[in-house]
């Protein structure tokens, strides 16, 4: 057994904790799950089975942890998980699950099959079987403070034509601010519009707000690829930013895993409470929707549908809030099939949009999304996660079909009233 390998089956070994004895023991194996996962529905692959993606780790489970699983083992039965074993089954634990949950929402007995493919995935990375793409973000994120190699600069660049273009002053390093706003890799480069929304909305709201120059980037890559320790390193940066400067509350960017990271996962990681709240933009516009501070004016008159981002409405039980927000701004809106807690994941999360390897199945999985598009027939697709806006735009142009996507936030802030008025950029004292 090569090193790497003993590394991963030790690792196999220490997650299998109470909840995971008790799922495996209460699997009726009714495969209810496999018609929630879209990668199975799309293809009709029984290898697609959410519960079958976890064979490995239910093996060792048997194995080490049950009196007839070690009897079966001393006599040749059960056969030891393998190197080759492993990598057979990387692209069942990475490329097809997007750790979306419904797999778990839909299961009778209550097993959250989610958190054994976490757990599964510790054992997988320690073992040297995680994707490249991942593995390479995660690397990033841990030394340069980004995935996509996003430094401050780009960050100041990106701030610099926000101000030249609204007006509006971006702050950074502000102590005793209300808010601190942490962004994804992908707002900065591919959505600048987003900072600049968030911007606008806060001028109106008359909240004092700041980044911040050390813990600017939410995207947590440790997550995706199953590593605890550098997911804690990632959070780590985050916490030490907001206590440092003070805030009351940090909010996450649209994108579900940040905030799934940040606001779930964040305290455990860390072990002990936030000395601040955690919220998603999204979140936080409800609140200020319901404080009479979020004004809006004039209506969208495309037909719109909205993507439920899974982080955001299946961990985090945001559904109602973007309904409010979308329903201020947009005569035409239309419901897709499943929307809502049930809707169908892009297919690109849980880091599956970082596998290249992965695409063609991604895009095979993404026929579920196309259906609901096609019940519904969008001018426009509006959601609040920049990985599922990058994901959806890529897939709907493979499929040719002409469906612009957009993000919440950004078309809440185009119809703020105006004139806007003027917020001091620093609170008092500051």
């Amino acid at each position: 057994m090569s090193a790497t390998l003993e590394k991963g089956i030790r690792v196999l070994k220490e997650v299998i904790d109470a909840p995971i004895a008790s799922y495996f023991n209460s699997c009726v194996h009714c495969g209810l799950c496999a018609e929630a996962c879209l990668f199975y529905t799309e293809t009709g692959d029984p290898k697609y089975t959410p519960i079958h993606k976890l064979e490995p780790l239910r093996r060792i489970y048997e194995q080490e942890y049950t009196l007839l699983g070690r009897l079966k083992k001393m006599v040749g039965l059960s056969k030891a998980v393998t190197d080759d074993e492993l990598d057979q089954w990387q692209a069942l634990v990475y490329n097809s699950c997007t750790l979306c949950g419904r797999c778990s929402a839909v299961c009778p007995v209550g097993n959250d099959i989610v958190y054994m493919v976490r757990k599964f995935r510790e054992g997988m990375s320690a073992s040297g079987h995680a994707p490249a793409g991942i593995k390479d973000a995660v690397t990033r994120t841990v030394t340069v403070g980004s995935p996509m190699n996003v430094k401050l600069p780009a960050l100041r660049a990106q701030m610099k034509h926000v101000e030249e273009d609204y007006g509006i002053p971006i702050p950074i390093d502000v102590e005793g601010a209300e808010y601190m706003v942490v962004l994804s890799s992908m707002e900065i480069m591919n959505f600048p519009e987003y900072l600049a929304a968030v911007a606008k909305i806060m001028q109106q709201a008359g909240k004092t707000w700041t980044l911040c120059s050390t813990a600017f980037e939410a995207t947590n890559a440790g997550i995706q690829i199953g590593n605890s320790d550098l997911a804690k390193v990632i959070v780590s940066r985050i916490v030490e930013g907001a206590e440092t400067l003070k805030v009351k509350t940090v909010i996450s960017p649209e994108c579900g895993h940040a905030y799934t990271a940040l606001r779930w996962e964040g305290p455990n990681l860390i072990g002990r409470p936030f000395g601040f709240e955690v919220k998603h933009i999204i979140e936080v516009l409800g609140e200020f929707q319901a404080q009479g501070l979020l004004q809006t004016e004039g209506f969208e008159t495309d037909r719109l549908t909205f993507h439920d981002p899974c982080q955001l409405v299946r961990r985090g039980g945001v559904i109602q809030q973007p309904r409010t927000l979308m329903n201020m701004v947009a005569k035409n809106f239309v419901e897709m099939p499943d929307a809502g807690y049930m809707n169908w994941c892009c297919g690109g999360g849980g880091g599956a949009s970082a596998i290249e390897a992965g695409e063609a199945l991604r895009l095979e999985a993404f026929k579920k999304k196309k259906s609901q598009f096609d019940a519904v027939k969008p001018d426009r697709v509006v959601t609040a996660c920049a990985n599922c806006r990058i994901v959806l735009e890529e897939s709907l142009e493979h499929y040719k079909m002409d469906i612009p996507v957009i993000g919440l936030t950004e078309m809440i802030a185009d119809h703020i009233s105006e004139p806007v008025p003027q917020s001091a950029a620093k609170p008092e004292g500051a």
